[in-house]
C-alpha cells in the first residue's frame, strides 16, 4: 500500500490520508436526499455521508447506541472528522451526551421539522403546538412510516386516539414537487386533518453541513 511521511516522521497510507481528511457524516437515513442535494450543489466533495436507518424515526431510543458504534467504525476506519446529521430527534438528551464524550457535533435542533423550517423561528412560532408535520419523506412515505407503525392499516379506529388532539397536517416541503404535495393531502384527508403547505428549502440543514468539521 501507497504511504506518505508526515512531519512528524511516520507513515500514513495514502488511503487513510484521504479519509482523516474528509469529513464522515453520520445521519438519519431520513435525510440522506437533502444532504447529497447540498453536497452536490456546494461542491462538498470533502462530505462522506453514513445513512443509519430512517425507520429509527419512529424508534428513536436506537438512535444513540447506533451513532455511537458508526462513530467508532468510522475512527476504525480512519476517519478524524466526524459530524451527527441528527437532531435531538426525540433521544432526551442522550445523543448530546454522546456527542459530547466523543467530541463530535450534531446538526443544531430538537428535530428535522425544525431545522429545515430554521430552528429559531420554529421556536419561535407557537401556534403549530396542535399541528402533525410531514416533511418530504415523509409525505413520499406516509404509508411505511407512519401508517403502518402505527398500526393503523390493521386497526384504523386508533387514528382518532393518535391524531384527535391534532387539527392540522403542515407539510414541510424541501423541494417544491406536485407530486408529493398530493401525496401529503391525500395524508392530510385520511387523517381528517387540515391541509397546510409551507416551503421550507433546506433550511438550517445546509449551513450546518457547510461548516461541518
Amino acid at each position: 500500500m501507497d504511504k506518505i511521511e508526515t512531519q512528524a516522521g511516520q507513515n500514513i497510507p495514502i488511503d487513510q490520508r484521504a479519509k482523516a481528511e474528509k469529513v464522515r457524516i453520520i445521519a438519519c437515513g431520513a435525510i440522506a436526499r437533502e444532504i447529497v442535494a447540498i453536497r452536490e450543489a456546494n461542491g462538498l466533495d470533502h462530505i462522506d455521508l453514513q445513512c443509519l436507518p430512517a425507520i429509527w424515526h419512529a424508534h428513536p431510543q436506537k438512535i444513540t447506541p447506533g451513532v455511537e458504534q458508526a462513530i467508532a467504525e468510522a475512527r476504525a476506519e480512519g476517519y478524524s472528522r466526524i459530524f451527527v446529521g441528527y437532531a435531538d430527534c426525540g433521544t432526551g438528551g442522550l445523543l448530546d451526551r454522546l456527542c459530547e464524550r466523543e467530541g463530535v457535533e450534531r446538526i443544531a435542533g430538537p428535530h428535522c421539522y425544525s431545522f429545515f423550517v430554521g430552528n429559531e423561528a420554529f421556536a419561535a412560532k407557537d401556534d403549530d403546538v396542535t399541528a402533525f408535520f410531514l416533511t418530504d419523506f415523509l409525505a413520499r412515505q406516509f404509508h411505511s412510516f407512519v401508517i403502518e407503525p402505527l398500526g393503523l392499516d390493521r386497526h384504523p379506529e386508533l387514528k382518532e386516539m393518535y391524531f384527535g388532539n391534532y387539527t392540522r397536517l403542515v407539510y414541510l416541503s424541501q423541494v417544491e414537487d406536485e407530486a408529493l404535495q398530493r401525496k401529503a393531502r391525500e395524508a392530510a384527508d385520511y387523517l381528517g386533518l387540515v391541509y397546510e403547505y409551507r416551503y421550507t428549502g433546506y433550511g438550517d440543514l445546509t449551513a450546518e453541513l457547510l461548516s461541518a468539521r
